[in-house]
């Protein structure tokens, strides 16, 4: 699962430093965060559909694969065009992991059970960002951005026998679909045609905006604006994924008491009012502390509202998880995709940063309460339309 999140931000503290050695402008260099949201996203939803055709374990493995030989190819990448090209492709290979991870999940779990164990993939959704930006900035005291690549080529390539040796196939052989294109598109017509799982994926992707308009435009921010260097900057980023983390842990615990459709309304009602605060607090010139205090605060609420929206969706069509898993992942990264040059556009500062968050996040509540509708939702937290499967 972390495969994803580490290629989107270990190199984040190198992008100022790439605008210089590839004589890009800052706009363009941020569209490489943009490719490899794209990646990520119709990605998945090319592997979500293998996976659920040939079980989870091949497609995992020939994306991982994929990334390994795109990230070799990107540190040798000689301007910003062909390397926002190879971003793309990263993404794709790393878009396996996600789906994937999602997909197993819901092999083997349903209703509250899913919604804990999501909370522990946000974990590591918290964690690879922690480490990620901070081991960039190591590296680059030793190496060039080019050398980021190269030890997301690593990565990949530790992850290889991890996928092959120890993670057992989740999807039997009898709970397969037919692999021909009729049948995916009987099978995403049939998802789309559930206005509240429409509505949870619009949500999910709109709450991941909010995210990434604070990674495309942090390293800028935070750099230029408040004046970091590349390793303050790396912790900085660090500190405020533990806020997701600590979310998505006291989620699991809040789980016992509250049901995950009551809860992802608080946290979208939390993540729009902390916004708000950021984007007062830049627009009034308020300083670091006035961006960073709510900030956190934001990206708390996000880590809250992250799993119990993934859950209540996937719940809804466990016969899928593959398909379902992909098309939630989809939104996710592709709204993620369209918000990361809107901060560049907007004039890449701490008010476009918090401008972006805060119209995801309130649009986010829209769709919540306008088309989700949650108080319609009872029936998720227990039983699954389609029973979970056993490990093969």
């Amino acid at each position: 699962m972390a495969l994803g999140p580490a290629t989107i931000d270990m190199y984040l503290p190198a992008l100022p430093a790439m605008v210089d050695d590839l004589r890009a402008a800052p706009s363009l260099t941020q569209l490489t965060i943009t490719g490899t949201l794209l990646g990520l996203a119709f990605g998945q939803l090319a592997i979500g559909p293998m996976s659920d055709a040939m079980g989870r374990r091949k497609p995992l493995l020939a994306g991982v694969t994929l990334h390994v030989a795109s990230s070799v190819l990107c540190a040798l990448a000689p301007n910003i065009a062909v390397l926002g090209v190879l971003r793309v492709l990263e993404g794709v290979g790393a878009a396996a992991g996600s789906v994937v991870a999602m997909a197993i999940v819901r092999d083997l779990y349903s209703g509250r059970a899913a919604a804990t164990l999501m909370s522990r993939l946000v974990l590591v959704l918290g964690v690879a960002p922690v480490l990620a930006p901070t081991l960039g900035g190591w590296l680059l005291a030793v190496t060039s951005w080019r050398g980021v690549f190269v030890a997301l080529a690593v990565y990949g390539l530790l992850l290889l026998p991890t996928a092959l040796f120890l993670l057992p196939e989740t999807l039997p052989v009898e709970r397969r679909r037919p692999a021909g294109a009729r049948s995916v598109v009987q099978t995403v017509g049939r998802l789309l045609r559930d206005r509240a799982y429409v509505g949870l994926v619009l949500m999910a992707g709109l709450n991941f905006a909010a995210m990434f308009a604070y990674i495309a435009g942090s390293s800028f921010v935070f750099q230029q604006e408040f004046g970091l260097d590349e390793q303050q900057y790396g912790l900085l980023f660090g500190a405020c994924a533990v806020f997701i983390i600590s979310a998505s842990q006291l989620n699991a615990w809040l789980l016992r008491r509250f049901e995950p459709r009551r809860l992802v309304v608080v946290a979208l009602v939390g993540g729009a009012v902390s916004a708000t605060a950021v984007l007062t607090s830049a627009l009034s010139g308020l300083g670091f502390a006035g961006i960073v205090l709510p900030l956190w605060g934001t990206l708390f609420f996000v880590g809250l509202a992250t799993p119990n929206g993934q859950a209540l969706a996937m719940g809804r069509h466990g016969g899928a998880a593959g398909t379902a898993a992909a098309l939630l992942g989809a939104a996710q990264f592709g709204v993620g995709a369209a918000i990361s040059p809107l901060v560049g556009a907007l004039g890449n500062d701490s008010v476009a940063m918090a401008a972006a968050m805060t119209g995801s996040l309130l649009l986010g509540l829209v769709v919540l309460l306008a088309v989700v509708r949650p108080w319609q939702l009872a029936d998720l937290d227990a039983e699954d339309h389609v029973p979970a499967a056993e490990p093969a």
